[in-house]
């Protein structure tokens, strides 16, 4: 018997010794959700995403996540210029700041942020909060979305700066908002993971191919199967990281299902394929911010893509049918 006894510890040692992600794993749901409402809506052409924040609290994003058993505050939104002094370059850095502040307290008090869009520029300001809290450590982010948001003033047809805050967080844009914080860049190209591209302007693919990020676009979604795609892309994003954010965009998700969204593009994800993302994200317990953005109640129908994105945001915080 002691021999046996013996052989026993000896076979479960090498478990001991495995290395592990160096990733925040501690359970699969967070101790507490701290919503952070960003309306702003000056990123891009379509007025009304900056409603956003609005909407998904009327699809009753704050009870529902409470009736899983989950913490949650509301703080509010964060004050966005109104439309007729917008413009100034000090303003819109203003605004970043204040998003990048939210978020760095809120990972500081050990809170899961979620934050609500919004168009998608505001993720320069949380992707410069999460990077403030982790720097000296490291950032993943895991970018879903029909769009690249690459661009820079120099390649983007239109001039919308909800085209460029990848490219600005990976150090490549507006001097002003590349070192929002102080650091730049708030991310690196090794650790990025974008999902479900599908449409890309013609100089921006330059600037990828360039960058060493890691793009899944819908047609190997399609030949390799969702699943497959998001544990790579997890992997990617996460490999030896300390924190993971998630960045959400409606317009991944076909416009006939999420019909409210400024720059929708046929051929995006299901249904379910969004939810077994999200699903995927939560069950591997690396993410530890969110922002899900573009959702435009002035475009919606019933408010269906808000609706949906509260749905979304269910599943990421770890939602189960069992």
């Amino acid at each position: 018997m002691p021999a046996k006894k013996q052989k026993t510890r000896r076979s479960r040692a090498p478990a001991k010794t495995t290395r592990q992600p160096k990733t925040r794993r501690s359970s699969r749901r967070p101790a507490e959700v701290e919503l952070i409402g960003v309306p702003v809506d000056f990123g891009g052409n379509a007025r009304g995403v900056g409603l956003a924040p609005t909407a998904f609290r009327l699809a009753g994003l704050v009870e529902r996540i409470r009736a899983e058993g989950l913490r949650v505050r509301d703080s509010g939104d964060v004050p966005v210029p109104p439309v007729a002094s917008r413009g100034s370059a000090r303003e819109v850095r203003a605004v970043f700041e204040a998003v990048s502040a939210r978020v760095e307290a809120s990972l500081r008090a050990r809170r899961m942020p979620v934050v609500l869009g919004g168009d998608h520029s505001i993720a320069i300001g949380t992707l410069a909060g999460a990077a403030s809290h982790f720097r000296g450590r490291r950032l993943g982010v895991l970018w879903i979305d029909a769009h690249a948001d690459m661009n820079t003033p120099e390649t983007s047809p239109s001039g919308n700066i909800h085209g460029m805050p990848l490219a600005i967080s990976l150090g490549r844009g507006p001097r002003a908002l590349v070192n929002l914080g102080g650091f730049a860049p708030k991310i690196e190209p090794t650790r990025c993971a974008l999902v479900g591209i599908r449409n890309l302007d013609d100089l921006e693919r330059e600037n990828i191919s360039n960058s060493g990020v890691r793009v899944f676009t819908m047609k190997e979604i399609d030949r390799r199967g969702l699943a497959t795609v998001m544990d790579q892309a997890i992997r990617v994003a996460s490999h030896d990281c300390d924190g993971l954010h998630v960045s959400f965009d409606m317009d991944v998700v076909d416009p006939v299902i999420a019909p409210g969204v400024g720059t929708p593009v046929r051929g995006g994800m299901s249904y379910r394929e969004a939810h077994l993302a999200m699903e995927l994200i939560s069950d591997s317990r690396r993410m530890t911010s969110l922002e899900i953005v573009e959702a435009n109640p002035i475009l919606d129908v019933a408010n269906a893509t808000a609706r949906l994105g509260t749905e979304l945001i269910l599943s990421a915080l770890g939602k189960s049918i069992y």
